[in-house]
């Protein structure tokens, strides 16, 4: 297995066209694991480690752009103020050395059901900013989202970026597991109370073959959580059942409405 390593965007969008078989990896918290178990083999590993331009975040336009090499402990240190569901979420992610490795387009390029970052950016309306020689196009996160580790990359593109409004609104984020650390979610969900535009936004992990974005007017208060549940189509396997998941994912709407409005 050959490991690439560019030093800058252009030189990793060259290799990726030349190489479209080659698998990006940057904090490796997902891949590493993968290649372990011999899940993967890919042709070649792009290491984008030394690409600076997928680093650090932006504020432009009312929105902050998050570079896809973005960490979940940067998320934690800098940008709590301004997301605060997406920071709660990146707490909540692995142990300390998995937030210091773990970034924002790995999580989105795993595409996993129970990726903890993804509700919280689907609930402030996010995009996902992709990168070819072609040329670079944005696309709304839930288009992005095609199914289980499923989405709309391109063999010769790679993650670029996010997009995330900054709202000011009040939000959260909560996520059942077996413990409170070290965890995939049995079920996760970000909400927003948006009183802005008059509406309730919520996003569910892991309990559906994509996290899901609900809405709803903020006079229908009373009957969201059970418009969030009824909006689940979860499935039994060794960390819960489908009905835990669905009365689970009630009860944290409930309780998301609470911390929000109080």
């Amino acid at each position: 297995m050959d490991v690439l390593t560019p030093r800058s965007l252009d030189e990793a969008l060259a290799l990726k066209a030349e190489h479209p078989g080659a698998l990006p990896i940057q904090g490796g918290t997902d891949v590493m694991v993968s290649l372990n178990f011999d899940r993967l083999r890919p042709e070649a590993v792009l290491n984008l480690n030394e690409v600076a331009e997928l680093r650090g975040w932006a504020r432009e336009n009312g929105t902050t752009r998050l570079g896809a090499g973005l960490t979940y402990a940067e998320i934690v240190r800098e940008l709590g103020h301004a997301h605060p569901a997406l920071a709660e979420a990146s707490r909540t992610v692995g142990s300390p050395q998995i937030r210091n490795r773990g970034t924002i387009g790995g999580n989105l390029g795993t595409t996993s059901p129970a990726g903890d970052a993804i509700p919280p950016l689907l609930v402030e309306g996010a995009e996902v900013e992709l990168a070819s020689i072609r040329g670079t196009r944005r696309l709304p996160l839930e288009e992005f989202l095609l199914g289980v580790k499923r989405n709309a990359l391109a063999d010769d593109e790679l993650i670029v970026a996010v997009y995330a409004a900054r709202t000011g609104q009040p939000q959260t984020f909560m996520k059942v597991g077996p413990r409170n650390a070290m965890v995939i979610a049995v079920c996760s969900l970000a909400l927003v109370v948006d009183r802005e535009h008059g509406e309730l936004r919520a996003a569910f992990g892991s309990a559906a073959p994509v996290v899901r974005l609900v809405r709803a007017p903020l006079t229908e208060a009373d009957a969201f959580p059970e418009q969030v549940a009824t909006a689940a189509s979860p499935i039994d396997d060794v960390r819960g059942t489908a009905t835990y998941r669905r009365h689970a994912l009630g009860i944290l709407t409930a309780r998301a409405l609470e911390r929000c409005v109080a």
